[in-house]
């Protein structure tokens, strides 16, 4: 961080430069809003530059393009290429467009009330993840965008603390090589552990599915239609106060010619979750048991809120009351990337959306 910013007053922070934080800093930007934006990466790129390197541009879920500018050629031409190379050299090139004055790499603290509106506490990151210099910015209005990248979920299970053999999440997952002639144990119903499992079920000695309800494979295409289904029970769920599900939970995993190939090489033979982990494997309440050397926790993340923890936003049903993207307790405060707007396409209406209620609210 500039240290002749230390202490600035601003109209609206946003926190997070991933695809939800540009969105919001194109639109505060453009409407001549005084803003500040914190990024607490090293470079460009949100979450995407730390995705696996076998995760590649033809197998990643859909990505839409930042407002303002049209799509570019790579993210269709280059599907090839890591998604964590593309996805961050897009965004760069955004910021630089539009000239979006992003501080990075900057860890935000915690946020507090206060009269005039928020004070966030910050500190510069090093290069060995040490915060250093630590400051404040008092604003009138919050636009946070963290996303989940950095909160992986961990389920607890009995005995994962005797596992002798290695546990990692999927935030962690270097690809499939390092797992040649291994046996793992995947976790997961999403479409990260799908994804593993195709490329780990031709190198590992064996690949082993777990899920704790039954996988649903779906032929029909990801529609509008369906994406608007899948939002409105998002919606619902957060307006209720209540943590939001996983989109998969709604519209099933996709079925094409790949998965059809991994279904028929066995690779995706479920099994349901176990009862307990063994120091050699997984035992099944039927005392079914099975050796592993590698579990692989693909089982998602949760919104990485805790630099909010001094609002007390959490309600009793474990999530925060929204409507729309602002937080009903916190009118001044909007979540985007959050719940129904976790997707690409939600995240840049989001964006625009918190900076008009914002401005509307804060009169600017």
């Amino acid at each position: 961080m500039d240290h002749a910013q230390r202490g600035r007053t601003a109209d609206v922070v946003v926190i997070g430069a991933g695809q939800a934080g540009l969105s919001a800093a194109y639109h505060l930007q453009r409407t001549g809003t005084d803003h500040l934006v914190l990024d607490a990466n090293p470079a460009p790129g949100g979450a995407w530059q730390h995705r696996w390197p076998s995760l590649t541009m033809a197998t990643v879920n859909g990505i839409r393009e930042l407002p303002g500018l049209p799509r570019p050629e790579t993210l269709d031409t280059e599907r090839e290429r890591r998604a964590s190379e593309v996805i961050p050299a897009y965004f760069a090139e955004y910021e630089e467009h539009f000239q979006l004055a992003v501080d990075r790499p900057v860890q935000v603290q915690r946020v507090e009330s206060s009269d005039a509106g928020f004070t966030v506490h910050t500190g510069t990151v090093t290069s060995t993840s040490t915060v250093t210099s630590t400051s404040t910015v008092t604003a009138r209005g919050l636009i946070n965008a963290t996303g989940t990248w950095d909160k992986p979920f961990w389920p607890w299970v009995p005995g994962r603390e005797r596992f002798r053999g290695t546990q990692l999440h999927t935030h962690d997952y270097p690809g499939p090589v390092p797992f040649a002639g291994r046996r793992v144990l995947v976790v997961g119903g999403g479409i990260s552990a799908l994804q593993a499992l195709m490329e780990l079920g031709p190198l590992a000695e064996q690949v082993f599915w777990v899920t704790r309800r039954e996988p649903v494979f779906v032929e029909r295409e990801f529609t509008p239609e369906l994406g608007r289904a899948a939002v409105a029970m998002v919606i619902e769920r957060v307006e209720a106060g209540l943590p939001p599900l996983s989109v998969v939970s709604v519209t099933g995993l996709g079925l094409n010619d790949d998965v059809r190939r991994a279904q028929a090489a066995g690779y995706l033979d479920r099994r349901p979750m176990f009862t307990e982990l063994t120091e050699s494997g997984a035992r099944w309440a039927d005392g079914t048991e099975v050796e592993a050397d590698t579990v692989l926790w693909a089982t998602g993340f949760r919104a990485a809120l805790e630099h909010l923890a001094p609002l007390h936003l959490r309600g009793p049903g474990g999530g925060i009351v929204m409507d729309g993207t602002r937080v009903v307790a916190q009118p001044r405060l909007h979540l985007v990337g959050y719940g129904p707007s976790a997707s690409t396409i939600g995240a840049n209406r989001a964006g625009r959306t918190a900076v008009a209620e914002l401005r509307r609210l804060l009169e600017l």
